[in-house]
């Protein structure tokens, strides 16, 4: 062989691998994962900075909103989300129960104390006997909303029932009268009752001041079975991408900007 046939022959080669590595590269390049996750609309700032941080991991999140407290988990066991994160951990207990699912838990996110709103009074002394409180439907939530009432004496429910309903009321000592509602319908009620108990993002989302909510939940050690969670099906439970999007999620940038939706309204629970 001449020395130009050779010469030849290695630039061809040369080129050829090149060529390789190229479409090898472009094949990298396209091989980005969509993962749809449900929330709340109020979060939808909040997910816009995670959407960002997963993107150089070659995810790309999708972000869907639903407007109520059963659509996400619905939604997800139909596959037509991938993850969700609106819930805390006894309403998705109290959802799996209730529907028969297996959804399960891959991480924290945050906590939204639950408080009583009013357009009637400023301050729990001013109920009168028979007043209209709405409460969530849901069972957790329900427990939760009695709870808060009871903490600030105004009920006294059975002892050991962990999610006590309005059927567990033993003391009621001003005779209330409860309305309950899907948990995002609480806060449009405050022009028909007395006052409302309401979720925080659902306050948020309804331009409600926490500063002027009659009494407000107190977080502490109790709390934990009402820190948010992010939820995926329990053959997803270590699924490599969504734990990527939780470690997204698990940021100071997250923080900054749950500080900046919520105020003190929430708070990122993900260490707690």
């Amino acid at each position: 062989m001449s020395k130009y046939k050779k010469i030849g022959k290695v630039i061809l080669l040369a080129f050829t691998a090149l060529f390789i590595f190229v479409l090898a590269g472009c094949g990298n390049q396209n091989k980005t994962q969509t993962v749809k996750v449900g929330i709340n609309p109020s979060d939808s700032a909040i997910w816009k900075v995670v959407k960002k941080n997963v993107k150089s991991e070659g995810i790309n999140l999708k972000i869907v909103e639903f407007n109520d407290y059963n659509q996400p988990n619905t939604a997800l066991v139909q596959g037509e989300v991938d993850i969700n994160a609106y819930q805390h951990t006894f309403f998705l207990n109290s959802w799996n129960k209730a529907h028969h699912s297996d959804l399960v838990s891959i991480g924290k996110t945050v906590i939204q104390p639950m408080s009583l709103y009013s357009h009637k009074i400023t301050k729990l002394s001013q109920l009168k006997n028979g007043a209209k409180i709405a409460i969530p439907n849901d069972a957790s939530n329900e427990a939760r909303a009695l709870q808060l009432l009871e903490a600030n004496g105004l009920l006294k429910l059975d002892s050991g029932v962990k999610l006590p309903s309005t059927k567990n009321i033993k003391e009621n000592k001003l005779n209330l009268k409860f309305t309950t509602l899907d948990a995002a319908q609480t806060a449009r009620s405050l022009d028909d009752v007395d006052a409302a108990i309401v979720n925080g993002n659902v306050a948020s989302d309804a331009k409600l001041d926490p500063s002027k909510a009659v009494v407000t939940e107190k977080v502490n050690k109790k709390s934990q079975p009402w820190i948010n969670i992010i939820v995926a099906q329990k053959k997803d439970k270590n699924n490599k991408t969504y734990k990527k999007v939780v470690k997204a999620f698990q940021t100071k940038a997250v923080a900054k900007e749950i500080k900046k939706v919520y105020g003190e309204s929430a708070v990122p629970a993900w260490n707690k």
